[in-house]
């Protein structure tokens, strides 16, 4: 096991830092506790989700997204909700052997959840997130159960559990946000 930790610049400005602990160990026990959402319907059954902005140079053409418990843009009239939002997401370019990388990417899709929360065209950035890798498995679609816990002074906070099709735990995310409206 290892610390380790990542610095990107551009020219003398940071714009990213990754702290990571790496590794496993041999333990005798293992568990599962946090449950697949059995509430769900699978990723063929739910409609596409919609972007704001469709364009091909944005991050968002690389993603495929089934929303399941949510709303669409169109329905977001600043009601709230009980905070959960659940979608199946997977990534075009990765097909089924999804890595680390491509979880922390998932991952983070909590200021999604803040703005289905708050029922507001909006989201946020994240000034943190933090991904707890469970178990790597071979899976098609990503089902990403988001629970909000707060929005306050400004930030949200959540956290995401991400399971593969087969109800296999995979990680968990957790993140902060700027909450912002999407012009």
């Amino acid at each position: 096991m290892t610390q380790a930790r990542a610095v990107c610049r551009v020219g003398d400005r940071e714009i990213l830092t990754v702290n990571a602990a790496l590794g496993h160990r041999p333990f005798d026990r293992r568990g599962r506790f946090q449950p697949f959402p059995t509430d769900v319907p699978p990723p063929e059954a739910c409609p596409p989700r919609q972007h704001q902005h469709d364009a091909a140079d944005r991050i968002g053409a690389r993603f495929e997204e089934r929303l399941a418990v949510g709303r669409p843009w169109e329905e977001l009239d600043g009601t709230t909700t009980d905070g959960r939002t659940v979608l199946w997401a997977r990534l075009r370019d990765v097909g089924a052997e999804l890595d680390s990388a491509g979880l922390a990417i998932l991952g983070d899709y909590v200021p999604f959840g803040v703005g289905q929360a708050l029922g507001i065209r909006g989201g946020g950035n994240s000034p943190d997130n933090t991904l707890r890798i469970v178990e790597l498995a071979s899976t098609d679609w990503v089902l990403l159960d988001i629970s909000v816990h707060a929005v306050a002074r400004g930030f949200g906070h959540g956290l995401a559990h991400m399971f593969a099709r087969d109800g296999t735990l995979l990680a968990t995310a957790s993140q902060s946000c700027i909450v912002r409206y999407w012009n």
